[in-house]
């Protein structure tokens, strides 16, 4: 298969060699060391253009090239002046390397390497640092991203997108070394990842450092995922970092910066008591990428399978009061209900049946349609609206999505999950943040629901209002918060507030900051006392850190001016940008050989460095010869895995499908759309630039076999008897219980002690199974086992109960543990 830009003329590969990541951290905060090496094998000139992701709050602080003997560091300068300097320095057969962010989203990188002469080999550095989000289970997680799914540029939307050029990880022709050194003033207890790690070695006897390597033979062929774990990790920190000698007194980079960490409790009275109102707005992903695969690992079950379970899930967990609805999108979007339902048996079975229809059908990922619509439908009195967002998705308009739900924060609160390796971070993570909710990530063998049940405890956690941050300093001492306003708290999740201190202390003196909200309609507040003595030898991390908060917040408010041309705010973007060493989407990094005096000579020829794509074979057999990837799914029209028989010339040459020549596999056949509805290919003309006529030549090349992209594990025994509960919380005594228990019909309903309602023994049942065979997966069924709890208690369920229970299923549950 060609792959346009990967091989040279002379099918030689592309001059990335090696990667070498350094990765240091310290307590919640990560400084990544990258080196990319290169090596020209051609006999002429190379540009080589590399775009590769990283994490989307990541702050890019330094870049250099090594050539030979010559050492280069890169500047910080606005973006345009950057590319005129950048195609100068080439045109006069000089050397230049120039990186940027892209304007669409602040994960995607473009590295250019200009005029690497024949035989030359050059060393790029680049660093950046960014914070470790804490995980449900109190783990940090630090991810290297090495995915880039070409980002799905929606219709009638501004800008090119970056040109990806992805391949299978067999032929990615550079390898990569991975190392981590871990430290903090909390003892590490253990450091996991999705890859192969060697042994966790300690490097003192306190255990607060240590050190972890990549197991050697990795592929560069999925996210590198790294959870860190100290013990009491949820203590509030604070970290006063000292200015820079260089930098002006009274300038951000010359004043100290403090950071705080903090975790506030709330009274035990009120979290025990969960809310029972609110609207639950499920907005699912179906693009065609949703039917891959959540990793390459055999028999793992596809994306939208497991989103599907995990939908079933979270609806039987929600409290009975409340209202919700569920929006599925792809190219289109599709609603199940007009507008959001009060929640009972009726509704629930209802949606349910809808959701096990859904596949992944709906074309493209154009998430900004469903949103606008979702915000546009009006709020419920006294029930909070809580956004739900599933999604493997990689768009072009992310700023745009983000904004929008920034723009629509004060009425709702968004919790967002990534699915799958190289789901967008700058995505995921800004419309938890920007939304006041927490974002998940589910990758490699993860289970999706527990994440998802931790999210919906957040959003079941009572709503803080009224939620101010005040300063108690010395006199002669003021600060300048750099973070935006807290908008939400949540138990057991951090805080973070970054703020410039100015003026002078005596070293003794302390700081105090206070954080003040009213919860269930009582003030409450949480106090953080820190010293203002700067830590020595911490470097500027907390500075660029703080930096790249405040560039993020006047980026964001510079796009909503947009249009009305905001020169005023992105000339300070520019400013604290250089200023910093910060990257900016409207700043770039730029490095020139000065010191070669001797042109280049020849033509330039550029080279596009392939990153990894995640792939995998269509129902056994490879497309064209190779593995098509998923994310080109996103890219094809509705209903494209719902086709006709039959094979067009067009789709037989190869159609529009890029790299795909011949012998296209019949992978599909006819279904129906999860509203029992399907639209004709000629129903309408199609937005894309695509005619009706190649829709219907891809319709008509998929053949009857069934499209499933993965063979279906047997389904979770726990996910079976959760479907069978009711929503008012009880199960019912039929033969599909008794099959999820081991038993027969007869020896459950023999059983059941005298007098006592069905439902009830039924439910009693249910509990003491999950509570005898299914504690290891508590974390997902406890928010259900509540509301049957609450059901049982209505119903004054006899205790004898439990023991026949019991006795029945071989347990020893007690009845305090049942919460009755």
């Amino acid at each position: 298969m060609d792959y346009c830009g990967l091989l040279t003329d002379t099918k030689k590969q592309v001059p990335l060699k090696s990667i070498e990541v350094e990765l240091e951290v310290r307590d919640h905060v990560a400084t990544v060391v990258s080196t990319l090496n290169y090596e020209n094998k051609e006999d002429k000139p190379l540009e080589a253009v590399f775009v590769f992701p990283l994490p989307g709050d990541a702050a890019v602080c330094h870049f250099s090239a090594q050539i030979g003997q010559t050492q280069l560091v890169a500047v910080v300068k606005e973006k345009q002046k950057a590319h005129e300097e950048y195609d100068d320095v080439l045109s006069s057969g000089q050397q230049a390397f120039l990186l940027k962010e892209s304007e669409q989203s602040p994960d995607i990188f473009t590295l250019s390497v200009g005029s690497l002469p024949p035989g030359e080999s050059a060393s790029l550095r680049l660093e950046y640092v960014t914070e470790l989000a804490v995980q449900a289970d109190e783990g940090l997680r630090f991810c290297l991203p090495a995915v880039l799914n070409p980002r799905y540029q929606p219709q009638g939307s501004e800008g090119a997108s970056v040109q990806v050029t992805s391949v299978p990880a067999s032929l990615v022709p550079y390898s990569l070394s991975f190392s981590v050194r871990v430290s903090s003033p909390r003892p590490v207890s253990k450091v996991e990842s999705s890859s192969s790690l060697e042994p966790l070695q300690y490097v003192n006897t306190e255990q607060t450092q240590a050190t972890v390597k990549l197991a050697a033979g990795h592929k560069f062929d999925r996210d590198v995922e790294l959870l860190i774990y100290y013990k009491d990790a949820h203590q509030p920190t604070a970290v006063v970092e000292a200015g820079q000698a260089s930098a002006e007194p009274g300038s951000l980079m010359g004043d100290p910066v403090v950071m705080l960490s903090l975790y506030p409790e709330f009274p035990q009275s009120v979290m025990s008591s969960l809310a029972s109102c609110g609207e639950f707005v499920l907005l699912l992903d179906r693009s065609g990428s949703m039917g891959c695969p959540k990793s390459d690992i055999k028999q793992t079950e596809n994306r939208i399978a497991s989103a599907k379970d995990t939908l079933m899930l979270l609806l039987k967990s929600l409290p009975m009061g409340c209202y919700f609805n569920i929006y599925s999108f792809g190219s289109s979007f599709q609603h199940i209900f007009p507008k959001s339902v009060e929640y009972s048996e009726k509704s629930l079975e209802e949606a349910l049946k809808i959701v096990e229809a859904m596949q992944a059908d709906l074309g493209g990922t154009e998430i900004l349609n469903p949103l606008t619509h979702i915000f546009s439908q009006r709020c419920i009195p006294n029930q909070p609206r809580q956004l739900f967002v599933f999604t493997d998705g990689d768009v072009c308009n992310t700023k745009e999505v983000i904004n929008l739900v920034k723009k629509n924060s004060d009425f709702h609160r968004c919790f967002s999950f990534g699915i799958g390796e190289g789901a967008s971070s700058a995505l995921i993570n800004g419309l938890a943040k920007e939304g006041g909710g927490h974002a998940q990530f589910i990758t490699g063998t993860d289970k999706m629901q527990p994440k998802v049940m931790q999210s919906l405890r957040y959003a079941l956690q009572p709503t803080l209002v009224d939620i101010s941050v005040t300063w108690d300093l010395p006199p002669g001492v003021s600060v300048t918060v750099l973070s935006q306003p807290i908008t939400a708290l949540y138990q057991g999740r951090r805080s973070l507030i970054y703020a410039q201190i100015t003026g002078q202390s005596s070293e003794a003196a302390e700081g105090c900051v206070t954080v003040k909200y009213s919860l269930a309609g009582h003030p409450s507040q949480s106090q953080l006392r820190f010293p203002l003595k700067p830590a020595e030898d911490v470097g500027l991390t907390v500075h660029r850190l703080g930096a790249r908060t405040l560039i993020r917040s006047l980026e964001t408010e510079e796009s909503e001016h947009r249009g009305q041309q905001d020169e005023g705010v992105k000339g300070m973007v520019v400013e604290l940008s250089v200023q910093s060493g910060v990257s900016s989407s409207f700043t770039a990094f730029i490095a020139v050989n000065k010191g070669n005096s001797e042109p280049i000579k020849g033509p330039v020829v550029c080279r596009y460095v392939p990153i990894p794509k995640y792939t995998h074979p269509i129902g056994g057999k490879l497309l064209g010869g190779g593995n098509m990837d998923c994310q080109q799914y996103d890219d094809l029209p509705e209903d494209l895995l719902a086709c006709k028989k039959g094979a067009s010339s067009q789709a037989k040459s190869g159609g529009f499908f890029p790299g795909i020549k011949k012998n296209f596999q019949a992978v599909g056949k006819p279904k129906k759309s999860s509203l029992g509805m399907r639209a004709a290919p000629h129903q309408a003309p199609r937005q894309d630039g695509m005619s009706s006529s190649m829709y219907d030549s891809t319709y008509s090349s998929l053949g009857e076999n069934d499209c499933t992209l993965s063979i279906q594990p047997p389904r979770d025994p726990l996910l079976q008897l959760v479907s069978l509960q009711k929503a008012s919380g009880c199960w019912l005594l039929d033969p599909d219980l008794a099959a999820v228990l081991g038993k027969t019909s007869e020896e459950v309903e023999n059983t059941k002690p005298p007098l006592v309602n069905q439902a009830v023994w039924a439910t009693i049942l249910a509990l003491i199974w999950l509570h005898g065979f299914k504690m290891d997966a508590k974390e997902e069924w406890e928010l259900l086992a509540m509301k049957a709890v609450s059901w049982l208690r209505a119903q004054n369920a006899p205790s004898k109960c439990v023991e026949a229970g019991n006795t029945l299923l071989g347990c020893n549950v007690q009845k305090d543990a049942l919460g009755l």
